[in-house]
């Protein structure tokens, strides 16, 4: 059950509020990385925009006795169907984001997935979440490196292990190249103005200390300058996700499996093949393939074709309740958001957790109040519009 109750900033109502308040507080940089795509965005916009092609109908005269968020996956009930996303480098975009994030998902009994390249441990956020989170693995070349980090989610706790295949190479993203953006921060004239012209988000950094990679520190050699950061970031993740890959980790994880970036029938045919236990269809945000279909048109086929037999859930482009509504009508079990939580974060700090997940909640038991849908799992139901 969640501990939290809902406190919502009335200066800020919609994700889209958040943003515009994260992009007046974090530097340019930063804020490029969060809310940017890949080449020219045209996958990020229609991301959203496709979600909010479909259409729910409203049973007004119905009897109604009630709505409850409340959804079971894997075992667990969480409060609400949907998660925060994982996310990299959540501390750059505001500082100790990562821990901020998962301290809201514990308390308001939703999933936190932490990125092998976000900016705190496994060990700190499993603590943080009594053993509760989730943690996305990016495949790494070597064997050694892959089987650590799996005993290390393991001895977490962690119930939930989500393998990530759509990095077969990192996405082209022009703002990043323009900003020359590593981590560290490469400190140019022009990144070193834009820290200047931000001074909260300077100064609570300067309180936290430098974000770096939590997780990955064992593995990294000491004292890295930007260019052997990148030489060894690229050399330890470059490579293709693929079936023999898989089967060992599903050999190794007693947990749960999750494949994450599925975006076609195919992958999740073998996805099920392979004994997973569930699939996220992703894009990444639109950060990887702008040539790619928007989410919402791979996750309705896979869905109807394959939610009997593995959970089907969903993130990329949802920004609001009625997004949430509108995937799980299409026939996402479950969904998850990660550019929302960040805004959110980056404009409120410690209460930016709090706010969203409230905020994300209102909004979705209006729908389901409005359109007269009593558990989650009901939402098909209302569905009119069904994107092919």
């Amino acid at each position: 059950m969640s501990k939290a109750k809902l406190t919502i900033n009335n200066n800020y109502p919609s994700v889209t509020d958040l943003r515009n308040k994260a992009k007046k507080k974090i530097p340019k940089f930063a804020f490029e990385y969060l809310d940017g795509g890949c080449n020219e965005d045209v996958n990020l916009i229609k991301n959203t925009a496709e979600i909010r092609e479909v259409e729910l109908s409203p049973s007004y005269l119905s009897k109604h006795t009630g709505s409850d968020m409340k959804t079971e996956l894997f075992g667990h009930t969480y409060d609400a169907p949907f998660g925060i996303a994982p996310v990299g480098l959540q501390g750059l975009m505001w500082p100790n984001a990562p821990e901020i994030l998962a301290k809201a998902a514990f308390e308001h009994n939703i999933p936190f997935v932490l990125s092998t390249v976000s900016t705190s441990s496994i060990e700190r956020i499993s603590e943080i979440t009594e053993g509760q989170a989730w943690f996305q693995l990016y495949h790494p070349t070597e064997n050694r490196l892959r089987d650590d980090m799996i005993n290390r989610a393991a001895q977490a706790e962690c119930p939930v292990l989500v393998i990530l295949s759509d990095v077969p190479t990192f996405g082209f993203r022009p703002r990043d190249i323009r900003n020359g953006l590593a981590m560290p921060p490469n400190m140019s004239v022009k990144n070193i103005l834009q820290i200047l012209g931000k001074p909260e988000w300077a100064m609570k950094t300067l309180i936290h200390g430098q974000p770096n990679f939590e997780t990955l520190k064992p593995y990294m050699p000491k004292n890295l300058d930007l260019k052997q950061l990148g030489k060894f970031m690229d050399q330890t993740f470059t490579g293709r996700l693929n079936e023999e890959k898989i089967k060992p980790i599903r050999d190794m994880w007693k947990g749960k499996l999750v494949l994450k970036g599925v975006a076609s029938e195919m992958d999740a045919e073998k996805a099920i093949r392979l004994g997973l236990d569930g699939i996220i269809v992703s894009n990444h945000g639109g950060r990887q393939l702008d040539a790619g279909e928007s989410t919402i048109r791979p996750l309705t086929r896979i869905a109807e074709k394959y939610g009997n037999q593995i959970k089907v859930m969903m993130d990329s482009g949802l920004r609001s309740g009625p997004d949430i509504a509108r995937t799980m009508a299409s026939g996402a079990e479950f969904t998850f958001l990660g550019r929302s939580f960040m805004y959110g974060v980056a404009a409120l700090g410690n209460e930016g957790g709090n706010h969203t997940i409230s905020l994300l909640k209102t909004e979705l038991q209006q729908v389901m109040e409005q359109v007269c849908c009593e558990r989650t799992l009901d939402f098909p139901n209302h569905l009119i519009k069904k994107i092919n």
